[in-house]
């Protein structure tokens, strides 16, 4: 398998010059805004190069690929979806369709759904008929997240990767035989991406890049945890912590400033972080650190027993919940445990 990991990664190597150019040729350009980082126009469908060498990759690989083929189209209606919106830029309900289909084929028609959970202390629950629209909500929850995320250079690319090597070890574990190996190709083609997007970067993975990275982790998370235990479950949402958190505190804040949920603003967990005096590589390398704790947590999370997930989901909640307030991601008078521990503070002799 190692051999298929590494000719995905080099087809990407070369393919990103060349993903380059044509992006300029059609106009795929991102041209600085008072909301972005970078400061000269730069060019996008980053994503392209990562969709075509995972492709490579996946094809020539010896992986059972019976009843993928739905995964796979889902693949493309996202990568189209983020094509077009790189291109002309799609209106946020377009895009939200794309996004919905590609969640419906590999749902209904693949069947990747969660059709139950083991609750602790209470038994097995039934999705029922609600499996398929749980299952699409999650798809596209996750495809947003990435999506998010990637504000910086080599930030949504260097957390999908931590994300992906995460479930992968842990498919490896459960001796999967189709998660581990897509995951790891995944990584392949996003690292050989990452090389061209550190910062500085040369080129965005765009929302081609970032709606395919987020559909596919969504759908390998599905297929590695499905119809498992509460607990179980709750380890890909604390994998994906930091796009996850970032986007729950978003939508917080906008609803707090009586905003539309989909508005843009300058308060996402890069942002902040940088108004706190982070230069940027500092801010993705602290992100980075932030999504392997998270990816960790995971880990020990899956193997803990009942009582144990608990007091560490509790822990992992108070150490979200203290950052959030530290860096101001819902606002910067937001501060309930930090004002405690402050009075708390204060009032030793």
């Amino acid at each position: 398998m190692l051999i298929w990991v590494f000719i995905t990664f080099i087809s990407g190597v070369i393919l990103i010059p060349i993903i380059r150019k044509l992006a300029f040729l059609v106009h795929a350009v991102d041209t600085p805004r008072e909301r972005h980082a970078h400061i000269k126009p730069t060019p996008t469908l980053g994503g392209l190069a990562i969709f075509i060498s995972f492709s490579i990759g996946f094809f020539l690989a010896p992986i059972d690929r019976t009843g993928a083929f739905p995964v796979y189209l889902g693949a493309i209606i996202i990568l189209i979806t983020g094509l077009i919106d790189d291109v002309i830029e799609l209106s946020p309900k377009l895009k939200l369709l794309g996004q919905i289909l590609a969640a419906v084929c590999v749902t209904v028609w693949g069947q990747v759904t969660i059709e139950f959970i083991n609750i602790p202390f209470f038994g097995t629950l039934d999705f029922g008929i609600f499996a398929i629209p749980i299952s699409i909500i999650w798809v596209v929850a996750i495809i947003n997240a990435i999506n998010l995320i990637d504000g910086l250079d080599g930030l949504a690319g260097g957390v999908s990767i931590i994300a992906l090597m995460t479930i992968a070890g842990m498919a490896l574990l459960l001796r999967d035989a189709f998660v581990a190996p897509v995951a790891f190709l995944l990584v392949a083609a996003t690292l050989s991406f990452l090389i061209f997007n550190f910062p500085p970067a040369s080129i965005f993975m765009g929302d081609t890049g970032a709606l395919f990275l987020g559909y596919m982790i969504a759908v390998l998370s599905l297929m590695g945890f499905k119809n498992v235990t509460f607990i179980s479950l709750l380890v890909p949402l604390i994998i994906l912590g930091v796009p996850l958190s970032d986007t729950f505190f978003a939508i917080v804040r906008r609803l707090k400033k009586k905003m539309p949920v989909s508005s843009a603003d300058r308060s996402h967990i890069h942002h902040r972080l940088m108004a706190l005096g982070f230069t940027q590589r500092q801010t993705v390398l602290l992100i980075y650190c932030m999504a392997l704790l998270f990816s960790i947590t995971g880990f020990i999370f899956s193997f803990s027993t009942t009582w144990g997930s608990l007091v560490l989901l509790l822990l992992l909640i108070l150490l979200i919940e203290i950052i959030v307030e530290f860096i101001g991601l819902v606002g910067e008078d937001y501060r309930p445990i930090l004002n405690i521990l402050q009075k708390i503070h204060r009032k030793r002799p």
